[in-house]
């Protein structure tokens, strides 16, 4: 059951779409399999800034937990938070199905969970989530807010541009099919421009932009310099800027 009756930045047709599916979170040639394409890719670039082993993490927007079990196996002691209990439940039973140690799950809001949890998480991650919350500044602020001060703190999203919508939207929905249709929203899509200026405002400072491109003819997927299309944040808390 969620910890809270009445989230404050959520929608509930997004909190729909993915329960709908939860069950096939594990199914990597399901509608998940680019999340568990890129999901080394996540937590090469993750881990490279952070050295996870030993790090108390919490990964908000877990979903079926891919990346948070990912973080665990690293060394880390992971929390993985989302408001969708069906995909909470499937990452639940993954991880006793896995015998994983060190790794739970809650169904709360992040920023409920900062403002019971603030500054105690070395690493703060939240990846493919801003692009379906309607007010992104928020989890910016609450993220910040659960990391210790020095403590990293990571985000990916899409930009939005032209580009960003032909790829992600006409072409991965429509024409290849490798997302159901409907699974974004190109008005919720974050410029570069306005991730810095929200975590600039959160006291966060960005250290590195780095995008994934994918090959259609390989099907693979790797990092690059370009973040026309998706991409990830890795920032460090520094003072709260007022």
């Amino acid at each position: 059951m969620s910890e809270q009756t009445t989230p404050v930045n959520v929608d509930p047709s997004e909190i729909d779409k993915f329960s709908q599916l939860a069950h096939k979170w594990w199914d990597e040639e399901s509608e998940f399999k680019p999340l568990h394409k890129i999901n080394p890719l996540r937590l090469q670039y993750i881990d490279g800034y952070a050295q996870l082993n030993g790090k108390k993490v919490v990964d908000v927007g877990c979903g079926g937990g891919i990346l948070t079990e990912a973080l665990t196996k690293t060394g880390a002691t992971t929390l993985g938070v989302d408001l969708a209990e069906k995909s909470l439940k499937i990452a639940q039973l993954h991880a006793l199905e896995t015998e994983l140690q060190n790794v739970s799950y809650r169904c709360v809001s992040v920023e409920d969970l900062a403002a019971e949890q603030a500054g105690l998480y070395d690493v703060v991650t939240c990846m493919e989530m801003m692009e379906h919350v309607p007010d992104p500044a928020s989890v910016i602020r609450s993220c910040a807010e659960l990391a210790k001060d020095g403590g990293w703190v990571f985000f990916s999203t899409i930009n939005r541009n032209p580009k960003a919508y032909a790829q992600t939207i006409v072409a991965a929905e429509y024409i290849m099919g490798l997302l159901p249709r409907g699974t974004h929203d190109y008005k919720k899509f974050v410029t570069p421009a306005e991730m810095a200026r929200m975590c600039r405002q959160a006291g966060l400072e960005i250290v590195n932009f780095t995008g994934f491109t994918f090959n259609p003819l390989t099907n693979v997927y790797s990092l690059c310099d370009s973040i026309d299309v998706n991409y990830m944040a890795a920032c460090r808390k520094t003072a709260l800027v007022l």
